[in-house]
């Protein structure tokens, strides 16, 4: 059975940083993209970041770019998202998912999701 747990969320002023992390079990880890995506209350899933199986390619919506930072550790089956320099719309519930395709960037197209873990930021 295939499991993803997030970690790492909590409460951070603006202009902190977070290190989420989702351990996984049950599944080849190392040949899934894996992806971050968040929710805020009343709002869609958005994609956050992406990392494909070997590591090699990161993707990220812009609204995170050069502030978050995507990575992987096949040999832990854990995947990260460094976030700095937060600011107050970061406030969101963030997932983890998996996905067969590199190309993926809508929650549609990924297979399994965690719980999510809240991350809020305060001015």
């Amino acid at each position: 059975q295939v499991h993803l747990v997030e970690s790492g969320g909590g409460s951070v002023q603006a202009g902190g940083s977070l290190r989420l992390s989702c351990a996984t079990s049950g599944m080849a880890f190392s040949t899934y993209t894996m992806g971050w995506f968040r929710q805020a209350p009343g709002k869609e899933r958005e994609f956050v970041a992406a990392i494909r199986d070997s590591g090699t390619d990161t993707s990220y919506a812009d609204s995170v770019k050069g502030r978050f930072t995507i990575s992987r550790d096949n040999a832990k089956n854990t995947v990260y998202l460094q976030m700095n320099s937060l600011k107050l719309e970061d406030t969101a519930l963030y997932y983890c998912a998996n996905s067969r395709a590199w190309t993926a960037r809508t929650p549609y197209r990924y297979m399994y999701w965690g719980q999510g873990t809240q991350v809020f930021v305060s001015s």
